[in-house]
């Protein structure tokens, strides 16, 4: 590269770093802490089972507590993926990893401490779930219950539901690799919250992620492929199941090594695996299928923090995804909306963002630590330009948006109100104590009235590329809410709750 175009490219770096901090400090402000109390009672409003004494969300009661009882198995419990009543296990695992990662590295002593309560409550519920699932059958682990196919052609209260209840499993013979390596990340990744709080607890997720990690390891295969329809037109594992191999390694070697140091089999597992696994193109995003680039930034900790042998290279491609985000520093695959939002997908897009913003502050964290910065090219990007970045789109979720709409229901003064969500829409067991059929609710989802409930905490799909937002119930695509959404928003909350000045990492 010529010193010329080393310089060009330093000064744009420059500049796009000071029109980041310049944008996070003319930002609305607002009170983070309310917000990351409402993104965790979302999780209350998502529960399947026997609801506890402490549940907050009143408008919702019990539902499926017969899940699995027709294969002589317990089920009951969870979360519900969505606005539908279904329990996917590949989502579900992946909103259990990501939310127990939000608690361990953002959820500490500087925010609340109910706030820390609540969202240990929301992992364990999802926790528990998963223990049942990976230890109910041997040789197997159970991986949805409901028919979907059935389920999306009612529009029933959980508690009203009279549909097909199936649960559907991976085997030896029939493997799926790719929910079996989320299952075991999300249990070790829980392991993490209670290690101090629930030793006992601590250890039985891990001894059951390590049990899950084997399984999905020794018996190599696509879920997608085992149980075809069941799947294949709702979670889907486009990216295949390396990339969950990795990442559940990543997260075992954290879990069950004396130190993130040690040489345990973990780590031996991660650098004899890790290139075939881990693959050198990325799709510049994660989500519930892809944790290519989250495995790499979590690798990327192990480096940072201890100089680990083998895993520089992580480092390396965890720069050039991040260099990637921020204008002006890298290849230009980020891509955001006139009003700043990053966009990856039209259909459910905040998922994208809330994954990312979560990497990006995860990795400012990792590299403040180190007195690092992210390498782009000649130039370098230091983490304060990627809390700013990441505080932008927090921001534009919460009301900083040309629409000046929060897309996080019951925060702020203007938010969706017609959320694509069943239980949300209809009045509730509460309010309408007679049951609603399969097709009387249809008029709750096609009608323009606001919804019966309101679904505090739940971040909608999001605005087009344009920053247009459609708040019609019919519009699932912009209107509904998932799990997978808001656990990684709960670490990005906490982090902006919890820090005294949001653009500066301590070190």
């Amino acid at each position: 590269m010529s010193s010329t175009r080393a310089c060009n490219l330093s000064v744009s770096i420059a500049v796009a770093v000071l029109f980041l901090i310049a944008g996070a400090r003319h930002a609305a402000a607002f009170n983070y802490a309310d917000a990351l109390d409402k993104a965790v009672l979302f999780f209350e409003a998502q529960r399947s089972g026997k609801l506890p004494p402490g549940q907050r969300v009143g408008w919702r009661a019990d539902s499926a507590l017969s899940d699995g009882s027709a294969s002589n198995v317990d089920l009951v419990g969870g979360y519900y993926d969505a606005g539908d009543n279904v329990k996917f296990g590949l989502p579900m695992a992946f909103t259990v990893t990501m939310l127990s990662w939000s608690v361990v590295e953002f959820v500490g002593d500087a925010t609340p401490s109910t706030s820390r309560g609540e969202a240990e409550a929301a992992v364990r519920w999802g926790a528990d779930y998963l223990l049942k699932a990976a230890t109910a059958t041997p040789g197997a682990l159970w991986v949805q219950v409901a028919d979907a196919g059935r389920d999306h052609a009612c529009w029933e209260r959980p508690e009203d539901m009279d549909t097909p209840r199936a649960a559907y499993k991976v085997t030896t013979q029939s493997p799926g690799s790719d929910v079996a390596g989320e299952t075991a990340a999300a249990l070790a990744a829980a392991s993490l919250v209670f290690r101090r709080r629930d030793p006992a607890y601590s250890s039985r997720l891990l001894a059951a992620a390590r049990q899950v990690f084997d399984f999905a390891d020794r018996y190599r295969g696509s879920y997608s492929d085992s149980l075809g329809s069941v799947v294949s037109g709702f979670y889907r594992s486009y990216s295949g199941y390396n990339d969950e191999l990795l990442w559940a390694a990543a997260w075992l070697h954290l879990a069950s090594s004396p130190s993130p140091s040690s040489d345990g089999e973990y780590m031996s597992y991660i650098r004899a695996n890790g290139p075939n696994l881990g693959g050198e193109q990325d799709d510049y995003t994660v989500s519930w299928d892809d944790k290519r680039v989250a495995t790499k930034v979590l690798l990327s900790k192990v480096f940072l923090q201890n100089r680990v042998d083998g895993l520089s290279t992580y480092k390396s491609h965890a720069d050039h995804y991040i260099c990637s985000l921020v204008p002006g520093a890298g290849a230009g695959q980020g891509e955001y909306t006139p009003g700043g939002l990053l966009f990856k997908d039209g259909d459910s897009n905040m998922q994208y963002v809330t994954s990312t913003t979560f990497l990006l502050l995860a990795y400012a964290k990792y590299l403040g630590a180190a007195a690092g910065a992210a390498s782009c090219g000649s130039g370098a990007v230091a983490p304060a330009a990627l809390v700013s970045l990441a505080k932008k789109q927090v921001d534009y979720i919460l009301g900083a948006n040309p629409a000046g709409m929060s897309y996080m229901v019951g925060f702020g003064a203007r938010y969706p109100q017609r959320v694509h969500h069943r239980g949300a829409s209809m009045p509730s067991v509460r309010d309408h104590p007679g049951r609603i059929g399969c097709d009387d609710g249809f008029q709750y989802l096609h009608s323009s009235e606001p919804d019966r409930n309101v679904l505090v905490g739940a971040v909608v799909g999001g605005p087009d590329y344009s920053d247009a937002y459609s708040d019609s119930r019919d519009n699932y695509a912009q209107a509904e809410p998932s799990t997978y959404t808001n656990a990684p928003l709960v670490g990005a909350l906490a982090f902006f709750a919890g820090a005294p000045n949001p653009g500066h990492v301590q070190r």
